[in-house]
């Protein structure tokens, strides 16, 4: 983990945009010794908000489940396929 003052930032931009990129890792910032805000590239908060995203619609459909939600097997499905297709 890297913990670096908001002054850093402010002082050596490219310097801490280098860093983030080279370890592919968020840079915690703090302002008079407290934790302010978290600095890391683009494609590395991209990559998280898209592992959030899958984990948020794993959970949905888990609760779906679990309130009973109806499911179909896959036989279920080729089956309604077909059918929607008029292939059957």
């Amino acid at each position: 983990m890297m913990i670096r003052s908001a002054t850093t930032l402010r002082n050596d931009y490219d310097k801490m945009v280098k860093l983030s990129q080279e370890r592919q890792e968020p840079i915690f910032l703090t302002r008079n010794g407290e934790g302010e805000m978290v600095f890391l590239p683009i494609e590395l908060w991209e990559k998280r908000e898209a592992e959030l995203d899958l984990l948020a619609e794993s959970l949905r459909r888990e609760q779906n489940l679990a309130a009973g939600a109806k499911t179909y097997s896959m036989q279920e499905m080729e089956a309604l396929t077909e059918d929607v297709l008029g292939e059957g």
